[in-house]
């Protein structure tokens, strides 16, 4: 059954079955719309969702700034679709089962551990992109940019010379962030040998470009750090990236303020959800190692 008709078929439920108001079911409908549009960006089926899937979209509504409470909504809707269709015999499984509120894990990041970030940097593709995806992942993990802001990076907000980078992030506030010499190497190298190519004698500002020489999109960008987490045998998300930045630059000794400035967060207090990350981390290696834990 195809996504459109089986959205119909829920559509009609709620008027018919439920006796829901118009404005109610035009608020599902706004709500399941664009959650099938995230889905098929992502090459994903909605009988073939999984819960992963659902978290990932609900984190994507968090980092473009959607309230606790536009969220929760969302995903109410999602649940009652979901449900609609365990009912109906079209799914046999229900993704959104066992989740909760968005308000706690929302604010509960996950991190990945330094070993398995270097595996993904040290992953080699057989693609002729190869030299651009490794950039950006580099330039995520060493500058906890937001998707968004990687993505509409212009070469004028790189200062190889100084080791800075300008980015325009919420609200269109600007900050300076540093950047790490492999990363300005990795970065330097698809300049000169990639972006050309993908130019193809066109004229752009943004550093980083799709096939056609447009500016890459967040969608194509999740898609391939997906492919290198796969063959690295690491599940990622763009999301994870920057919390981990976040989290590791903390065990190291960071301090708040700075990481503040660095992630662009406008409250302290968004910032302070990773020191619980850490700390989580801190007590889970006590735990494995100490020998009075147990």
């Amino acid at each position: 059954m195809e996504q459109k008709e089986i959205l119909k078929k829920f559509l009609n439920y709620l008027l018919t079955e439920k006796a829901l108001s118009i404005n109610t079911v035009k608020s599902y409908e706004n709500d399941l719309k664009n959650f099938l549009k995230w889905l098929t960006e992502q090459n994903i089926l909605v009988l073939n969702c999984k819960k992963d899937d659902i978290v990932q979209y609900l984190l994507n509504l968090k980092e473009k700034a959607y309230s606790s409470t536009s969220i929760a909504r969302i995903l109410s809707s999602l649940k009652q679709f979901f449900r609609f269709m365990i009912f109906d015999s079209i799914i046999n499984h229900d993704p959104t089962e066992g989740l909760k509120s968005p308000k706690l894990w929302l604010r509960l990041p996950k991190a990945l551990e330094i070993d398995e970030v270097k595996r993904l940097l040290s992953v080699m593709l057989e693609s002729k992109y190869y030299l651009r995806d490794i950039a950006m992942l580099e330039l995520m993990y060493a500058s906890g940019l937001r998707v968004s802001e990687l993505v509409r990076l212009k070469l004028s907000d790189i200062n190889f010379e100084a080791g800075f980078i300008r980015v325009k992030g919420k609200g269109d506030k600007e900050r300076v962030v540093p950047i790490a010499q492999r990363s300005i190497d990795k970065i330097k190298n698809y300049l000169v040998k990639l972006r050309p190519v993908l130019l193809k004698k066109k004229a752009s500002e943004y550093v980083f470009l799709n096939n056609r020489g447009q500016p890459m999109t967040r969608q194509r960008f999740w898609q391939n750090i997906k492919a290198i987490g796969r063959i690295a045998g690491v599940n990622v998300t763009p999301h994870m990236i920057r919390h981990s930045f976040a989290t590791h630059l903390l065990e190291g000794g960071a301090d708040l303020r700075s990481l503040q400035k660095m992630l662009g967060h406008s409250d302290i207090s968004t910032t302070q959800i990773y020191t619980k990350v850490s700390m989580d981390r801190l007590r889970k290696e006590y735990l494995k190692h100490h020998p009075r834990a147990k």
